[in-house]
């Protein structure tokens, strides 16, 4: 291949094999000619994959390491990875071989044919029974409510182009959700089914916070939902009240007003209370949001880099 490829990893957790994965892609380098730079960007991780990079990058001079100075998360590790490449062709895979770089070439070339990204989508997932419903769920519904049309079954895995990367830097939000963000820039783009793998070692760095604060970043940032909730509760907060007043108003004319109804006002009390309270978490989502963008702090703090 003639073109420049820039290959960006996110590394967390990962000393114990991360040598695993940059033979996997030495390999694949030799065998497709790529000109590759690879770029491992460490994201604060408590173990020492920092040191393993340093290493790496001795013996296989195409490595960029980027060490950044505490965790920020995937999608800004990420990111941060796309703002360093140079390649022409740019593809973002996992340290856990889990979207191996054999992949790469078939997804290589339809960028080859005009398209200007090409994502994976998840065939099937070597991972537990409540996690896969649990993603699945997730992919459809953000789908179902998203204001832009967020493929389905389709994570960070793909390629892309120097333009799209460039298009995609130009979105300077402080809580990246990257696919989602690949799918608001536009462009030609195309979905290639394959068959993900199991982790190479270890457990994924992926809490059930982080996946929580990724699904939340998804649904906040590319749809209005939320917002339209609140006016839906409003509106039938108000329909209750109008039947509610209009039902206390027959009983007065027909004498039934007595001096019991605590139970009724507790219910009513409890229930618009509740509304309110969701209603103020959601926009408070938003506030926060936006006091983020707001304070326009740097993505990442760098600590290190290598080459």
């Amino acid at each position: 291949m003639d073109r420049k490829i820039s290959l960006i990893i996110p590394v967390y957790n990962s000393s114990q094999f991360l040598h695993k994965t940059v033979k996997a892609v030495d390999d694949q380098k030799k065998e497709s000619n790529w000109d590759l730079e690879l770029i491992l960007i460490e994201d604060g991780s408590p173990d020492n994959s920092f040191e393993v990079i340093e290493k790496l990058a001795e013996e296989y001079h195409y490595i960029k390491g980027i060490k950044l100075s505490r965790n920020f998360g995937h999608q800004i590790a990420v990111r941060t990875g796309l703002s360093y490449a140079t390649g022409d062709y740019i593809a973002i895979i996992d340290d856990d071989l889990q979207d191996p770089p054999s992949l790469l070439p078939r997804f290589f070339e339809q960028l080859d044919q005009g398209y200007e990204v090409a994502y994976g989508i998840r065939k099937k997932r070597k991972e537990d029974r409540l996690k896969k419903i649990a993603y699945v769920s997730f992919y459809r519904f953000l789908n179902m409510i998203s204001d832009t049309k967020i493929p389905l079954d389709s994570g960070d895995f793909c390629v892309m182009t120097k333009n799209v990367k460039d298009k995609m830097l130009t979105l300077h939000e402080q809580n990246p959700y990257l696919r989602g963000i690949r799918a608001w820039v536009g462009f030609k783009q195309i979905g290639l089914e394959y068959e993900r793998s199991g982790r190479i070692e270890g457990e994924s760095g992926y809490s059930l916070k982080k996946l929580i604060k990724i699904a939340k970043d998804g649904i906040f940032s590319f749809s209005s939902l939320p917002l339209q909730i609140i006016s839906l509760l409003g509106n039938t907060g108000l329909l209750i009240s109008i039947l509610f007043t209009l039902f206390t108003i027959f009983r007065y004319f027909n004498n039934e007003i007595e001096v019991a109804g605590y139970t009724t006002i507790i219910i009513l009390m409890m229930f618009f209370s509740s509304v309110l309270l969701i209603s103020l978490g959601i926009i408070g989502e938003y506030i926060y949001r936006i006091y983020n963008e707001v304070r326009n702090r740097p993505h990442t703090i760098i600590e290190k880099t290598i080459n």
